[in-house]
């Protein structure tokens, strides 16, 4: 107890000899119980944080949970069940033994409040999505869902369940679409006009959107973040920045010939993961939740993504490349770049890796594991498994 406390006991102590009816067993009462409240307190205090992580099993999904438990949180991540476990980043970042696996399907409203209810979560990040452009065209009502309405799910389960919770919306570069060229291929921040030229950034765009509704509305901490293009050795393969690293690292080991892409002249503001995951878990840091994008401010052809991976190996690109109108998109942004001042400014945030380190450090790593899986050496990995795409038939082919 307080020196207050004691006080207090001593001082009617002597009242209750004077008066004699208040019983002091109910003073020490009271004071026993003020004592085990604040104590609860400092507790709940210094209680581990709790973070629910919805597409876990992907490329930010893992790079966040990493960093999460780096920074004592209690992780738990959503996925999909597959009849092939899809597990490989978190198991290459060291992070699978460490994480709460729920299986979540996003268009199953039940199934996401029994997710919130087990995991109880602080802070929730929803980078769960269908978030290959191209698909989106051959699957545009599933993106739909999968990547608009199921945003609605979770904030209304929030609001349902646990509106304390943070939310964060993994918005994406591609909401801006045209913007990016009537602009001139100036920097986009977050007060330029939103011009979605995909399913996927369409449903991206009704995230974004909802997200804020429900942040005005219902008064809960949701934040988006409009991440700019962000690339790993742990990306996809159907990306391409992944597919010209990846084909590289077989090119120049003998294991293919050639290296079939679409657009080379695209152009894309292309930063690191691990350093743009972090940008996310500072959003839900801040006293208000807002809005912000996350760039390196300066865009890159994927014609110089090409040349750059190729030069590191010390091949002659155009040798290797071959055009394919099956890789080209019915409708395509010519240039996003993006403004992070605000970033800057508010979070303190700003990117450190470079086009060039990136590209590096992709190529290196993807000849590591090539090299390493010649030789025998199995680890998680996703390229092995990965099919040919010469018999894959897409819309863009048909047109």
């Amino acid at each position: 107890m307080s020196n207050f406390e004691h006080l207090v006991i001593i001082l009617w102590l002597g009242l209750d000899k004077l008066v004699g009816k208040i019983p002091l067993v109910i003073l020490i009462s009271w004071c026993y119980i003020t004592n085990f409240v604040k104590t609860k307190n400092k507790v709940r205090e210094g209680q581990m944080k709790k973070a629910l992580i919805t597409g876990i099993t992907g490329q930010d999904g893992a790079y966040i949970a990493k960093l999460l438990l780096e920074k004592g949180y209690e992780v738990y991540g959503t996925y999909r069940r597959l009849s092939t476990p899809n597990f490989w980043r978190l198991e290459y970042l060291g992070a699978f033994e460490k994480v709460n696996l729920i299986p979540v399907d996003l268009s199953d409203f039940g199934s996401i409040v029994e997710a919130l209810k087990i995991s109880q979560p602080d802070e929730i990040y929803h980078l769960a999505a269908q978030s290959f452009v191209e698909a989106s065209f051959e699957t545009p009502v599933a993106t739909g869902d999968v990547t608009g309405l199921s945003t609605t799910r979770i904030l209304e389960a929030i609001r349902q369940v646990c509106p304390d919770t943070k939310f964060y919306f993994a918005g994406s570069s591609e909401m801006f679409g045209k913007s990016g060229l009537l602009n001139g291929e100036k920097p986009l921040s977050e007060k330029d006009m939103l011009y979605p030229m995909s399913p996927y950034s369409a449903a991206k765009l009704y995230g974004y959107w909802i997200t804020k509704i429900y942040r005005e509305g219902y008064g809960i901490f949701a934040v988006n973040g409009i991440l700019f293009n962000h690339e790993s050795p742990l990306r996809g393969l159907e990306f391409v920045t992944r597919k010209i690293s990846n084909e590289v690292a077989k090119i120049v080991l003998g294991l293919s010939k050639e290296l079939r892409l679409g657009n080379l002249d695209a152009k894309r503001d292309w930063g690191y993961t691990p350093e743009y995951v972090e940008s996310m878990w500072l959003m839900l840091q801040q006293k208000d939740p807002d809005d912000y994008v996350i760039a390196t401010g300066i865009a890159h052809s994927v014609r110089e993504f090409v040349e750059k991976a190729f030069e590191i190996v010390g091949l002659d690109w155009q040798k290797y490349v071959k055009v394919d109108k099956r890789f080209f998109r019915p409708l395509d942004v010519p240039c996003l770049i993006g403004d992070y001042s605000k970033a800057k400014e508010k979070l303190g945030w700003e990117p450190k890796t470079r086009f060039e380190k990136l590209v590096e450090l992709m190529v290196r790593e993807d000849i590591n594991r090539w090299e390493r899986w010649l030789k025998g050496e199995r680890f998680p990995w996703d390229a092995p498994n990965y099919p040919s795409e010469n018999k894959i038939i897409t819309r863009a082919l048909r047109m």
